[in-house]
Parts: C-alpha cells; structure tokens; sequence
C-alpha cells in the first residue's frame, strides 16, 4: 500500500508538471526588442520588415537619413534602403522580433470557448488543428462540411464564432459536432469503457471472493463511498431506485473534470464549465425531484405547517414554489462557475510566463519559473476540485431527492 501511494504521488506530480508545460508549449509566446537610439538624435525600435533578402528589422524612423548610422557604443549598423539586418552589435539584441502583445480576451476564450475545430498547438505561426463537422440545416436541405470549406457552402463565422449564412447573415439550425460535443461524447465513451472494464471482474467472482485490486477495487472503493455515505444517507430508505442516476452523474461530472484539466488532445474540453451541460445536470434533477415526489412533498408546497394567515395570503406557498427553481438553478451555477474558474486561473497562470517576456529575459525567467511552479499547484489543486466538484452535484441531488421523499411524522 506504501509504495502503492508513493507512485500515485509521482504520477499526480508528473501529470500536474506536463499539465502546466503542455499549456505553456500550445501557446504562443511573445518576444520584443528595445529601442536604441542613433548619433543623429534618431531613435528605432525593433520591428520585422520584408527586404529583397528576406526579413529584416527595420529602423523605424521619419525623414531623411543615411544608410549608414552609428549606434550607442560606437557601433555601426549598415544596411540598403534603410533596412537593416539583425546585428548582434546591438545592445542586448535589441533587434529582437516583436510580435503583438498578447491578447488575453482571445487567449483565455479561445481556451474555455466551444469551437467547430479541435485546436493542437501553434507552429511557426501556423495552427493544428484537427478539423471537426460542420452540420447544419437550412431551407430543407442538410450540409456537412468543414470550417476549412465552411466559405464554399455559403457560410461564415460571426461575432461571436457562430456559423451564420453568408449571404443573409442568419443562423442556420446547427446540429454540428463542436469540440465540446466532440469531447462530451469521447468522455462519456471512456466512461462506459471504464465501468465496463471494472464490471468484468464480478462476472467472474462472488461476495465470498477477496475484494478487488487495482482499478477494479479503486471504482468499488468510490461506488460504496458515494452510495453509503451519499445516496443512502440523504435519499433514505427507498435509494436503490435512485442509485444508478446519482452514481452515474458523479462519475459523468468526474471523468468531464479530469480530462477537462488535460492540456492535451482528446482533453482539454471544457464541458463540465459549459452552462449548457450544467443545465441538462441540473434539469434530471429537478425532473427526479418533482416527478417523484410523494404528497407530503406537495402538501408541504402548496399548504406548508404554518400559521393560517401565512396560508391565505400566500407568502409561503410563494416562497417554496420559489425554491422548487432555486434548488436546480443553483446546482447549474455552482459546478459551472467553479470549474469555470478554475480553467480561468489555470490559463492565468500560464499567461505570466507570456506577459512578463517583454520585460527582460532575467524577469522572464524568474517568472516563468514561478508560474510553472504555481501551474503545478493549481493542477494538484484541480485534481482535488474535480472531485469535490463531482461529490457537491451529488450529495445536493440526493437530499433535495431525499426531501421529496419524506414521509409525514407520525403525530401528524
């Protein structure tokens, strides 16, 4: 069991390590120079410009002035045209390229965004992208395409990233495998994969055998913790019947937050921090409450144990009927900002590394190290709020399942 722990500690350090390098390699990092002035009172800052050879750094300068100037030191930069190439006689090679700054609206959002393309990383400016089907329906007719060719079918994109009709500018019924879509049906497949695997065992074993090992003992370990301690506490006697929809919503939230935190493809989808998917969660619940609840749920709605004045005037009742939409509501909210955020300070963490290239390489590293640092931090931290994330949607299901179905006291 020892050494059991000990390699779970490696590979939760190497995962989190590989997590937050991986962020860091899929983005683009930003470089710039710095501004160096001429003995003619003139002044440049290194910027990329196209000459007869190739790209150059160019001066960027107004008026007349030789092809020849003297840099501070007494250097000299010669050059044609008044384009000058890269010279590493320039102080601490100003002459860097500087690329725009970083974006971090686009950064960020470009990250926690549903989009119709499975972006890998960045190459010499050039993206990789796996391409995912654009499908949508308009006038009676049914498309399928890329984005690649999404200007040939007659669409484009919006404001927004929205495939909208290029000609009308409306949006079209869109049933389109996104990234999210795509990463919620991965999941859910590695998911049944899983269960799968781990049910093999007891096909082959009864209750008298020794408890499984290895994975198969890791899911029996979580499926008696979360139905003893959860579902059979909060629910009551009656739980059987609502065990198969609170375990699956726990390991559906589980899986959707580990593989959310992967930085890599098939991860890296942020599903469980889509509003949409919370809502559906969110929505089986508030359908498992109020179909099945009995009518001692109902009469305590619609004629609470409280003073009669309370009853005519129908403060109460207003205020349970209230709360029969709050309970739900505040389901979706919490595991969809929690996660939310936790995407945000995560790609947060890794921008230091890229905000800070511009203030010299001394700080650039020092920060960078720190970030990385952090990064793995935070990973370790995500890995615990996957978890409590998943425990949280689950145990509140279950007592608002078990509040509908309580049954009256027997003085009543």
């Amino acid at each position: 069991m020892t050494r059991f722990r000990f390699i779970s500690l490696i590979l939760v350090l190497v995962f989190s390590a590989v997590g937050t390098v991986g962020a860091a390699v899929t983005s683009r990092q930003q470089a710039t120079g710095r501004a160096v002035t001429f003995a003619n009172g003139k002044s440049w800052k290194g910027g990329k410009a196209a000459g007869g050879l190739g790209e150059f750094y160019s001066p960027v300068l107004t008026g007349a002035w030789p092809p020849s100037a003297v840099l501070e030191g007494g250097a000299r930069a010669e050059g044609v045209g008044g384009i000058y190439p890269e010279s590493n006689t320039l102080p601490d090679r100003a002459a860097q390229e500087e690329g725009p700054a970083l974006d971090m609206n686009e950064y960020i959002f470009g990250h926690i965004g549903d989009s119709y393309e499975w972006h890998i990383c960045t190459i010499n400016g050039r993206d990789i992208a796996i391409p995912l089907p654009c499908i949508v329906i308009e006038n009676g007719k049914l498309q399928t395409f890329t984005l690649h060719h999404a200007s040939a079918h007659g669409y484009n994109l919006n404001e927004n990233g929205k495939l909208i009709n290029a000609r009308t500018g409306e949006r079209p019924f869109d049933i389109s495998i996104t990234k999210n879509v795509f990463g919620l049906m991965f999941n859910s497949l590695l998911l049944v994969l899983l269960i799968l695997f781990a049910a093999r065992w007891y096909r082959h074993h009864d209750e008298y055998d020794p408890a499984p090992r290895g994975f198969t003992g890791l899911i029996e370990m979580i499926v008696m913790m979360i139905e003893d301690d959860i579902i059979k506490e909060c629910v009551g006697p009656d739980y059987k019947r609502y065990s198969p929809y609170l375990l699956t919503a726990f390991f559906f939230i589980f899986i959707n937050n580990l593989m959310g935190i992967v930085p890599f493809f098939p991860g890296g989808a942020n599903i469980t921090g889509n509003i949409a998917i919370t809502l559906c969660l969110a929505l089986f619940t508030f359908l498992a409450v109020n179909l099945f609840g009995n009518g001692h749920y109902y009469k305590d709605i619609f004629w609470p144990e409280v003073p009669a004045f309370l009853k005519v005037f129908p403060l109460m009742p207003l205020i349970e009927i209230i709360g029969v939409f709050t309970k739900p509501f505040s389901l979706m909210i919490r595991l969809f900002a929690n996660i939310l955020a936790g995407h945000i300070m995560l790609l947060g963490v890794v921008a230091v590394v890229f905000l800070t290239a511009k203030l010299g390489i001394g700080l650039n590293a020092g920060m960078s190290v720190i970030a990385v640092l952090f990064g793995v931090f935070m990973d370790m931290l995500e890995l615990l709020v996957a978890f409590l994330q998943a425990y949280v949607f689950t145990m509140l299901s279950s007592v608002f399942i078990g509040l509908s179905r309580q049954k009256p006291a027997e003085n009543e």
